[in-house]
């Protein structure tokens, strides 16, 4: 009977979360300060940051770089046009892989499940210490 109650599980997961479905889109960050391209790059999906809310940098005046980056090399880099994760399939019905954070310039063990058509779930984790939040799409 477990078996047959696991199986219906996984059946219903697969049926909301499908490893086939495509979280391929632009995405509005849960706080909406930023908008993230996510796309096919091999058979895994890839997010690139395309708009920020605050695009200049105050202080400068100049548009907002990945200053908190612990490479040097890296600082000058502008988060517009930014990679922030490649994730491949997980066996779960969704992504995962690093994700990189430019509010702190630090990567984390991240993971990505498309919730709906208009919702994905992005969390991510450092050591025991996990959270998400709930991107928006705001296009194809």
């Amino acid at each position: 009977m477990r078996t047959i109650a696991l199986i219906v599980a996984l059946l219903l997961f697969g049926a909301v979360h499908p490893a086939s479905a495509n979280p391929s889109g632009t995405w509005l960050t849960q706080n909406g300060d930023a908008r993230i391209r996510v796309a096919a790059c091999g058979k895994s999906i890839c997010a690139t940051v395309v708009w920020l809310r605050d695009a200049i940098d105050q202080a400068t005046g100049k548009p907002q770089t990945d200053n908190k980056n612990p490479d040097p090399r890296r600082q000058n880099r502008k988060i517009v046009g930014l990679q922030i994760f490649s994730m491949a399939p997980n066996g779960e019905g969704g992504w995962a892989g690093p994700i990189y954070n430019s509010d702190d310039g630090k990567t984390y063990a991240g993971k990505v499940f498309l919730r709906g058509p208009k919702q994905l779930e992005v969390g991510g984790c450092a050591g025991a210490f996990c959270g998400s939040e709930m991107w928006s799409r705001v296009g194809r």
